[in-house]
This record gives C-alpha cells, sequence and structure tokens, in this order.
C-alpha cells in the first residue's frame, strides 16, 4: 500500500517570483505565476519531500478583471468578479484553461497537457479541481466540442424550477445585489430574470456575504418547493457535467478535488462516478463535504477521500491553541473510524489560515507535532498547502482578499516563503521546518508500519498526558511508537504501554534500543506489559522510535 500525501498549489501563485506586491495590483503589476514554471527540475523536488500527488488550484478557465478578449475570451464584467485576478471557483469555461497560468495564451491547453506530462515524469499523479455547485455569473463556454450544448442554453427561464434546466431563476425579476452594478465601467452588469446565487441564495438580491459572483447549478432538486427531487428522467446538468469530467479525464489526470461536493445531490455523483471510473478505473475522487452525517453516503456515491475539516483538523486546531487536551484527537479519529482510510487529514488549504498567521497560532513551529501525529497515525491521506512547509505566514493584505490570515485566492500576488525558498534564502527556522516536514513525509512514504501497519491508540492508558499524544504503529516486525509534544517546552514524560496492546500488535516482551527516525537518537527501552517507558521530547516536536 502507498501513503498518498497529496501537495496543493496555488498554481497562479506557485512560480510567480514578481515581489512587487501592489495592493489591488493588476496582472501586470504583481505578475503572475505559470504553469510553466512547474518544470522537471522543480517537480522533481517536489516529489522528492515525498509528496505523491500534486493538487493544481485554479486551471479551469474563471472569471477575471484581466481582459483577454484579443484572444476571442469572453471578456467579464467587474461587478462580479471577486478580486482583479478573480476567483477560481467562478468557472467561466468548463472545457477552457485559466490564461493567466499560460506563456502563450493560444497554447493554454496544450500547456497543461505538457504539464501533466512532466508531472507524471516525476513521478506525480496530479489532482485538478472540478466544481460542480456553480459557475460564474457570465458562464459561456468558447471551446466546448461541437456537439454539446451550453449551460443555460435551452433553459426555460420563465420557469423558477424546472428539472430540465440547468439554472434556478427568479422569473419577472432583475439581478439587484447589495452592490454597485457598475464599478467603474460606462454600461452597469445586466441580468434578468436573475439566477439563483451559489451559496443556495435563491432571491434576486444577494448580500456582501454571498457567493454573489456565481450561479447555483441545478441538478434536479427543487428548492423552491421544499429541495423536492426530480431525478427523472436524469436531468441535463448531470448529464452535461459528466461529460465534463469525462473531457478532463482524457487528459491524463489522476483525479479530482470537487468543491463543495456536499452541495450537489449524493444521487448525481453516483451517476457521475460510476461512468467515469468506468472508463478511468484509477481516477480517485476528493470530496469537499463538511457535515458528518454525510460522509458514508458520499462515500457510497463514489468518493474516495473527504476532507475530514469539522473532526479532526477543528481538533488539531483546538488543541495546537491549547483549546482542548491532547486525548481529543483519539475522540476526533473514532467518530470515523469504520471509513478512517477515507478521511483526508490536513493542517493548512486555501480556505484555511496559515498555522503562523495571527489569527491562528502565530508560529509555524506549533503545527509540527499536529503534522507528525496526522502524518503517521493512520493509513489515510494527509494534505500539505504549499508554503506551509516554510511557516507561510498569510498575514498580506492583497486586496479583495483583506490581511485574514489566508492566501488570496482573489488577487495577482507572490508567496514571500516561496520565492525565498527558490532563491535559497530562508531563514534557519524556515530551513528547519522544511526538514522535518521532509523527514516526518518521507517516513509516512517508506515505513512499512505506516503504509501498511495497523494502529494502537495510547491514550486510554495515558491521562496523565494533556499536551502529548501517544500512539503505536506495526506491520510485521516493524514497530513505532510516536509521541509528539504540543507543549512549547521540553517534557519528560513516561507512556504507559497497556497488555492489550501487547497481546493486539503480537508485541514480545524485551529490552530493546529505540532509534528515532527523526534525529537518530539512540534510547535504551524495557517493553513490558502495563509498564510505562521514559523519553524526553522536545518543545513542539516529537520522537517516531524505531523499536
Amino acid at each position: 500500500m502507498d501513503k498518498v500525501i497529496i501537495y496543493q498549489v496555488f498554481t497562479r501563485l506557485f512560480g510567480n517570483r514578481n515581489t512587487t506586491r501592489k495592493v489591488n495590483g493588476s496582472l501586470f503589476d504583481n505578475g503572475c505565476g505559470k504553469m510553466a514554471d512547474f518544470d522537471a527540475k522543480t517537480l522533481k523536488e517536489i516529489a522528492a519531500m515525498g509528496v505523491s500527488h500534486i493538487w493544481y488550484t485554479g486551471i479551469i478557465r474563471h472569471a477575471t478583471q484581466t481582459n483577454y478578449s484579443a484572444y476571442g475570451i469572453p471578456r467579464q464584467h467587474p461587478a462580479v468578479v471577486k478580486g482583479r485576478a478573480g476567483s477560481p471557483y467562478a468557472i467561466t469555461d468548463y472545457y477552457d484553461v485559466d490564461p493567466d497560468l499560460a506563456v502563450d495564451v493560444r497554447l493554454r491547453m496544450q500547456e497543461f497537457e505538457e504539464l501533466v506530462a512532466r508531472s507524471h515524469e516525476a513521478g506525480l499523479k496530479v489532482i485538478i479541481d472540478f466544481v460542480p455547485n456553480h459557475v460564474a455569473r457570465q458562464y459561456k463556454s468558447i471551446c466546448k466540442p461541437r456537439r454539446v450544448k451550453d449551460l443555460g442554453e435551452t433553459d426555460n427561464d420563465l420557469h423558477g424550477f424546472d428539472p430540465q434546466n440547468n439554472f434556478y431563476y427568479c422569473p419577472g425579476q432583475r439581478f439587484a445585489p447589495y452592490f454597485d452594478l457598475y464599478q467603474g465601467e460606462l454600461e452597469p452588469y445586466l441580468e434578468e430574470p436573475a439566477k439563483a446565487t451559489g451559496n443556495d441564495h435563491f432571491d434576486n438580491a444577494p448580500g456582501k456575504n454571498d457567493w454573489y459572483e456565481t450561479v447555483k447549478l441545478n441538478y434536479g432538486v427543487d428548492y423552491y418547493a421544499g429541495r423536492i427531487p426530480h431525478f427523472e428522467p436524469i436531468p441535463d446538468t448531470w448529464k452535461k457535467m459528466t461529460d465534463i469530467l469525462l473531457f478532463w479525464a482524457k487528459k491524463g489526470i489522476d483525479g479530482f478535488r470537487c468543491d463543495m461536493a456536499e452541495m450537489v445531490p449524493a444521487e448525481f455523483w453516483a451517476y457521475a462516478t460510476a461512468v467515469v471510473k468506468k472508463r478511468y478505473k484509477q481516477l480517485v475522487f476528493i470530496g469537499e463535504v463538511y457535515n458528518p452525517s454525510e460522509y458514508r453516503s458520499y462515500l457510497a456515491a463514489g468518493f474516495d477521500w473527504l476532507y475530514d475539516k469539522v473532526g479532526m483538523y477543528d481538533t488539531m486546531r483546538n488543541v495546537m491553541c491549547d483549546h482542548a487536551p491532547a486525548s481529543a484527537i483519539s475522540q476526533a479519529w473514532q467518530q470515523t473510524d469504520d471509513i478512517r482510510d477515507h478521511m483526508l487529514y490536513f493542517l493548512e488549504n486555501h480556505d484555511e489560515q496559515r498555522i503562523a498567521s495571527d489569527f491562528f497560532a502565530a508560529d509555524a513551529k506549533k503545527g509540527v507535532p499536529a503534522m507528525i501525529a496526522s502524518l503517521l497515525m493512520q493509513q489515510n491521506p494527509f494534505m500539505l498547502y504549499a508554503g506551509q512547509e516554510y511557516g507561510e505566514r498569510g498575514m498580506d493584505r492583497e486586496g479583495f482578499s483583506g490581511n485574514d490570515g489566508r492566501t488570496t485566492i482573489f488577487d495577482y500576488w507572490s508567496i514571500d516563503t516561496l520565492c525565498r525558498a527558490a532563491q535559497k534564502k530562508l531563514t534557519d527556522d524556515e530551513q528547519q521546518l522544511f526538514d522535518i516536514y521532509k523527514k516526518v513525509m518521507l517516513i509516512a512514504r517508506q515505513n512499512p508500519a505506516v503504509t501498511d501497519g495497523v494502529s494502537f491508540d495510547l491514550m486510554y492508558v495515558n491521562g496523565h498526558l494533556q499536551r502529548q499524544y501517544a500512539f503505536l504503529r506495526k506491520a510485521d516486525k516493524d514497530l513505532l511508537l510516536v509521541v509528539v509534544n504540543f507543549d512549547d517546552h521540553e517534557a519528560i514524560v513516561d507512556v504507559n504501554l497497556p497488555e492489550h496492546a501487547f497481546d493486539y500488535l503480537q508485541i514480545k516482551e524485551k529490552a530493546v534500543v529505540a532509534v528515532d527516525l527523526l534525529t537518530k537518537e539512540r534510547l535504551a527501552m524495557r517493553l513490558k506489559k502495563d509498564a510505562s517507558v521514559r523519553m524526553a521530547l522536545p518543545a513542539l516536536g516529537g520522537k517516531v522510535w524505531k523499536l
């Protein structure tokens, strides 16, 4: 078995080395990363960290305030675009590549295909976004195959809901959001009848906190009548969106990260994943699902991995910030123990605040024990967000995004740590952080106890540990004792090893010399049922003892 480690890169930002960083700057001011920045050397370095999959965020063409009309790409009205660069989750053409990412805009699809080939040559599998719930307000495909009818092309907009419409409408009402519809243009943005907004806002006047730049797609659920499903005959949207999945699967990608998957009915996913996986058996689907009560129905509908956000992520964040004891981690994994191999663990992504930001832990080192535990305690996948491994703080005021502890997804920008890492100008602390991330990821990828082994949580017999977390991993003769320390000072701890662990893992009582895989430190231990082993744990770190 292979441990999956996904490296999320915000494609527009990753390779951008322009350090102008003008607030609300244009593409001309601040520059933009390209697909070509992921050259063979860069991709090999990413793979060498222990990464198995790379998620290129923002590949499909989305709304932007940059004018590409010279290339035949319809210009977007700035009133319905968030930020100068625009959100990658407001798709304008499901069959096209974001022109910002291309060296030659006319060859943007070819450049993407070359990126997929280079990634595979480096030993990396490729994941891209699929955004199924909503599209940009001015969606219009110019790259769709000739046989395909565009979204909304055959809709009857006199009906608020129709099972075969692609959108939901507000008949007789003009789009009237909270903001000025001109936004510096001579002509206002006009939409009549207004379409429903992406975050299930079904009137014509979305507010500031709504996804006002998007339009909700209709999968045959009548929200106006109280969420009544109309799935027979198969809704037109189901067929169109499945065709889009097949279009990208044919490009040789290895998986889709499906945005807000739970806002689309599980019945559609069961239909679409069955069609796609029949042709592309190894292709994976990753679901952004936040409701734990829905996890199992979306897995049954064909998803391979689901975000573990409200369970493991929220728990790890609370433990890091000393709002919960380390034993809360045990409760978190127990909630999904029956589906544990399908839960995707992460500590950062484009939606969440950076660990090192003032809004989270204010210190990247505080994420290290959580990272060690997240990577090593189960066989399930782990996701890393580019810059996390260097302690990126996300404390820039980029423009539309504002200073919120997140790395912007709306603005043209460059990421300080990624720029300096490329120039070999990391601080000592940043280099040390990177080194430990890489060590732990390689342990996770290469050690049989992690890739193939079973887990044994030791916290139920270690109630005295409030800021430490301990577990065993074992496969055949390969045995690991992992203990992490969330305290910001060294801790001397006694870790109890219960009789049940010896029986369950078939461990023999004996004296051993343990080696810490992180530091090569050696420690004599006596493995004895219902006895303890004493060790010193570094501040905000841990030990991975190979016994």
